[in-house]
């Protein structure tokens, strides 16, 4: 549609400026929509029409487009012709407008603006579009929403332009949490509740081992123990946390199910364990990862030993911190 309104006007400058219509269609640009006054639908700019030389000053070209926008008549597609700072600006027939948007819009469908002469010579890639990635055994909640809607959004842009697209759910499945689920599963989970209603079930056995390991140190550490277990590949642990993991991507893809969503991948932090280990032993070769008299191990981000640029990469217990993970993600994308 915009691209028939372009022609027609590329093919009165055409006329006037004695070029073929093919040569000025890149040259008008559609006036992105404003709050302010609509002063027009598509702009010529007049930089682009004339030869490079030594002398561009603004008075002159200011003339030129004047000039220009006085050889130019209104007609059945424009209703009016005016100036701006060194372009020519082009008002549509507001009657014509509406009944072509409205046929085009019918005619079209689902495809409606994807038939554009400007995207037929786009080049064909693969893209990767990671959204809404929301915490396992939690609950869905309105921020997952936001990143959920606007990453579908751009993911079905990208689709629609021939693009092929891949759609990667980043999951939050990794993680001291865990140690605390695990635990807590164990002494207050019960296996009809898990299955008839995951997340809030594991939210509730969440919320409960929470308060018990900040009144009992003897939670708070059998939740260490137990995501240590997990970072050393138990498998009862592991077990457990996998039933955890897949009851929680089921009760998502109901949710995405309703709101017209899909992926082609549900990846996360856990991919990334093994690989953070690769990743605190090439830090130490590099002489990079210090030992803290805790036992943590650090990285001094400033080089100079400011405290605020201290970044925790290893627990005590040798288990690994988001950072750490994030950084294993980053080395495999080959972004460090």
């Amino acid at each position: 549609m915009a691209c028939g309104f372009r022609r027609a006007i590329a093919c009165q400058l055409s006329r006037v400026l004695n070029l073929p219509p093919e040569n000025l269609i890149t040259s008008i640009s559609a006036v992105p929509i404003s709050q302010k006054e609509e002063v027009a639908d598509f702009q010529l700019s007049v930089d682009s029409l004339l030869e490079k030389d030594n002398d561009h000053s603004r008075p002159d070209i200011q003339v030129q487009a004047k000039r220009l926008a006085e050889k130019l008549r209104c007609d059945t597609v424009v209703s009016e012709i005016s100036t701006g700072q060194r372009t020519v600006n082009f008002k549509i027939n507001r009657e014509l407008l509406t009944k072509t948007v409205l046929q085009q819009v019918i005619e079209d469908g689902s495809k409606y603006g994807l038939k554009s002469e400007l995207f037929s010579g786009l080049p064909q890639k693969k893209i990767v579009v990671e959204f809404s990635s929301p915490n396992v055994a939690k609950k869905f909640h309105v921020g997952h929403l936001r990143s959920t809607i606007i990453g579908n959004f751009i993911a079905n842009l990208k689709e629609a332009l021939g693009h092929q697209v891949i759609r990667i759910n980043y999951l939050g499945d990794w993680g001291m949490q865990f140690g605390l689920l695990g635990t807590g599963f164990q002494l207050f989970g019960y296996e009809e509740k898990l299955q008839s209603n995951p997340l809030q079930h594991l939210f509730e056995v969440y919320v409960q081992v929470n308060k018990e390991a900040a009144d009992d140190k003897s939670v708070a550490k059998a939740a260490q123990e137990f995501f240590q277990r997990l970072e050393l590949g138990d498998v009862q642990a592991l077990s457990l946390w996998q039933k955890f993991r897949d009851l929680s991507i089921e009760e998502y893809i109901r949710v995405y199910k309703r709101l017209g969503v899909y992926f082609d991948e549900y990846s996360g932090e856990s991919f990334y364990r093994e690989k953070s280990q690769e990743v605190l032993k090439l830090l130490e070769s590099k002489g990079l990862l210090l030992k803290t008299i805790k036992g943590t191990a650090v990285v001094d981000l400033s080089g100079n030993g400011d405290p605020s640029s201290i970044c925790t990469v290893m627990r005590s217990d040798g288990t690994s911190l988001y950072a750490t993970r994030s950084c294993s993600c980053y080395r495999s994308n080959g972004q460090v």
